[in-house]
């Protein structure tokens, strides 16, 4: 398995937190913050997207 290279925790309101990674072969990669080892895997693009859409509160409640 490929080392996931996780960023800073982003955190909305309240304990709402979440962390994306890349790995060496440009795939992305998201997981709640704590839970690493279970996480979400989906070209990066399209987790970028989802992020967006989370951040301009479309997707509040899946925080």
């Amino acid at each position: 398995m490929a080392e996931i290279n996780w960023e800073e925790p982003y955190c909305g309101e309240g304990n709402n937190c979440f962390r994306l990674g890349t790995d060496d072969a440009g795939n992305g990669f998201i997981a709640v913050r704590g839970e690493e080892d279970f996480y979400l895997t989906d070209t990066r693009e399209a987790l970028q997207q989802m992020i967006r859409d989370i951040k301009a509160g479309k997707a509040d409640h899946l925080l």
